[in-house]
């Protein structure tokens, strides 16, 4: 989708957020809206300018690469040019994301606005927007996927007991050196009772017989993101194991099944929560079901328990349940899937060990 396009989608909520214009301070929003890289700038949207403010260091690359707007330059504070734009567009109010706003930021806009133009909630309007994909997005990201079921095959000859967690995580860095891209979050690489952590850190602990060893991976290609976990086991499996294996995939695929436009995010995630209560095993599961992915690696729509969203055609989530047995092991599988207009589409191949 053309920039413009997303533009047009953002000013057509301004009626329902009763506001005039948007302050856009999120750099991530700022690159979805303009498809630019955003640094050290802010956009102020309004129904018949875009405004991009920036400083001396980035005002001629926006001039000479970003069509469509009005590039503004400060030399003391953006918060006075942004308070100048509204005056010269004789605005009444603007909507903040105040998720993305310091309140440092807040005081020094409302400073210059004064009682002359209305700050407004207007929290995670672009972010709603980016929720459901265009073609384009959807492309980078499953590019963004492939890299990373690429990379999984690449280690999976790494994957042996006496081999440390770093050193696992060194032959990945090698991979995105060879590729040109990055990875979209710091690799987890947890072996044996380190699997039992959902956000272990990487350690010098080497893998050993007879144990699980989780990976959480995703790459970035060209900004957009993917994140995918897999088990692997070396040796022979505990039918404990197994058998929690089997649960935690069945309670994924349970939640495939209820994934459609028209459903809410909190009934995809009950359906997976529901169905490892029903074996014992909802208090293991000590996280949300799943979140967006697109430009960021967690971005709406947040698949949890009390999420009131309701899905639409071209979202993209992960759907990750797992079970974690404190200095034992954890169970995670992870996978992304895209709503499609009769369910939904499992992005990511499955290769569980």
């Amino acid at each position: 989708m053309p920039s413009q396009e997303r533009i047009r989608a953002l000013t057509a909520t301004f009626k329902a957020l009763g506001v005039d214009a948007v302050f856009v301070s999120d750099p991530v929003d700022i690159r979805y809206l303009l498809q630019y890289p955003a640094q050290d700038a802010w956009l102020l949207v309004t129904l018949e300018n875009v405004y991009y403010i920036t400083d001396a260091r980035y005002i001629e690359d926006v001039r000479k690469n970003i069509q469509g707007v009005t590039a503004v330059q400060f030399s003391r504070s953006c918060f006075e040019e942004v308070f100048h734009c509204c005056e010269r567009e004789k605005l009444r109010s603007i909507g903040l994301n105040e998720r993305h706003l310091t309140v440092y930021g807040y005081k020094r806009l409302k400073s210059f606005c004064k009682n002359k133009i209305k700050l407004v909630s207007a929290d995670r309007a672009v972010e709603f927007l980016r929720m459901v994909k265009d073609k384009e997005e959807l492309r980078l990201m499953r590019k963004s996927l492939a890299l990373d079921l690429e990379a999984y095959g690449v280690i999976q000859r790494w994957v042996r007991p006496g081999v440390s967690e770093r050193e696992i995580f060194h032959h990945l860095e090698a991979f995105i050196r060879a590729k040109g891209i990055a990875f979209s979050f710091d690799p987890i690489i947890a072996s044996g009772p380190n699997s039992s952590y959902p956000h272990a850190r990487v350690t010098d602990r080497r893998l050993r017989h007879n144990e699980p060893v989780l990976i959480d991976l995703g790459m970035d290609w060209k900004g957009y993101k993917s994140d995918l976990t897999r088990m692997f086991f070396l040796g022979k499996m505990p039918p404990s194991f197994r058998n929690n294996l089997a649960i935690v995939r069945d309670a994924q695929h349970e939640a495939f099944k209820v994934i459609r436009p028209g459903v809410k995010a909190k009934e995809v995630d009950a359906a997976a929560r529901d169905h490892l209560k029903k074996h014992g095993l909802a208090e293991k599961f000590s996280h949300s079901l799943g979140h967006g992915v697109g430009l960021e690696v967690h971005e709406a729509p947040r698949i949890s328990f009390s999420n009131e969203v309701v899905l639409a055609e071209n979202m993209v989530f992960t759907v990750e349940p797992g079970v974690y047995f404190p200095g034992e092991y954890g169970i995670r599988l992870e996978e992304m899937v895209l709503v499609t207009k009769k369910g939904c589409e499992v992005l990511s191949v499955n290769h569980d060990q």
